[in-house]
């Protein structure tokens, strides 16, 4: 049984101030729902750290720690607070730290219907998912993908099986990660689906500025390319959460846009740097290929034809000394 926690029921049930009262601190001041902290962030002498428990966000009128955010849920304030520890080990912490029971089986057990799998009626089970992934054909898989180095910390090894309407039973391993409602987004060599409910996928980092991708392993791609920029990234997982994805990035002073060089990916980056100040399409960076990870496995396999190629030298007259 995986450790997975439910991002949607930790902040549903996990009470900031609770957490904040069990980590030993206490507001200095409370004006209506607003209770007012001295930053665990950073130093400071004047309590700016503001928590609405009503709406469950807060926000640090003094500026962001050294991890750069200094607003939004509960797991925001984990991730800040706990800086640099992975988004896994925080969801961890704050479950531990605010002594509440979430339901870390509810995602993995019983049959529930498995999305694009099959033409006909099917459902699934996951029976594993690890963060080290060790089945051969998947680091195969990651490798020829050319994202094998960036993968820890964002993709997992999911094992599951599917039960067809012939009560058929077969078992599948892929690479997955979470997506905010509780699914999991899931790839191989031969398979591209989502195990639950559909949903976008984040990664918090700065909160001035949002890096936004159709795709997991464009991201990755990306990843590989601009390693230490600190942006939270945005992963749709489908262009039918546009809407959504433009009115997460209008919280965002700068959105970067990088989706696919196709009519749909076209049409979507021009829908986000018209409605959304401060954005740009950032495509001409891989403007001759479909996406961001062809460019990547283009350029690892160029690479590889030149290591590879015979060096010819050049020996002037040819005449012995």
């Amino acid at each position: 049984m995986s450790d997975f926690l439910n991002v949607n029921e930790i902040k549903e049930k996990v009470s900031l101030l609770t957490l904040l009262g069990n980590l030993g601190f206490m507001p200095q001041k409370v004006s209506g729902n607003e209770h007012f902290f001295l930053s665990m962030l950073r130093e400071e002498y004047t309590a700016s750290l503001c928590v609405n428990e009503k709406l469950g966000v807060w926000f640090d009128h003094g500026g962001a720690g050294v991890s750069g955010i200094k607003s939004g849920s509960v797991i925001d304030f984990g991730l800040a607070y706990w800086y640099p520890a992975t988004f896994h080990e925080v969801l961890h912490k704050i479950v531990e730290h605010a002594n509440v029971a979430i339901d870390n089986s509810r995602d993995f057990k019983g049959q529930v219907p498995l999305r694009n799998h099959t033409s006909r009626e099917a459902s699934y089970e996951i029976n594993l998912v690890s963060e080290l992934i060790a089945h051969n054909g998947l680091k195969s898989y990651l490798l020829s993908r050319g994202v094998d180095k960036v993968a820890a910390g964002f993709l997992y090894q999911i094992d599951y099986m599917v039960l067809d309407n012939k009560n058929k039973q077969r078992d599948f391993s892929a690479s997955g990660w979470p997506n905010e409602n509780g699914g999991w987004e899931v790839r191989n060599k031969y398979f591209k689906g989502c195990l639950g409910h559909k949903g976008m996928s984040y990664f918090p980092g700065s909160a001035y500025k949002l890096a936004v991708f159709e795709g997991c392993y464009d991201f990755l791609s990306w990843k590989i390319e601009n390693r230490n920029d600190p942006a939270s990234v945005l992963v749709l997982n489908s262009l039918s959460f546009l809407s959504s994805a433009i009115a997460r990035a209008k919280q965002f002073a700068c959105s970067e846009i990088y989706f696919d060089n196709d009519k749909a990916g076209i049409a979507g980056a021009k829908a986000f740097t018209t409605e959304v100040s401060g954005s740009i399409d950032c495509s001409f960076k891989y403007d001759a290929f479909k996406d961001y990870n062809e460019k990547i496995v283009f350029s690892i396999k160029s690479s590889k034809i030149a290591l590879d190629k015979p060096v010819s030298l050049n020996l002037g007259n040819g005449l012995e000394r």
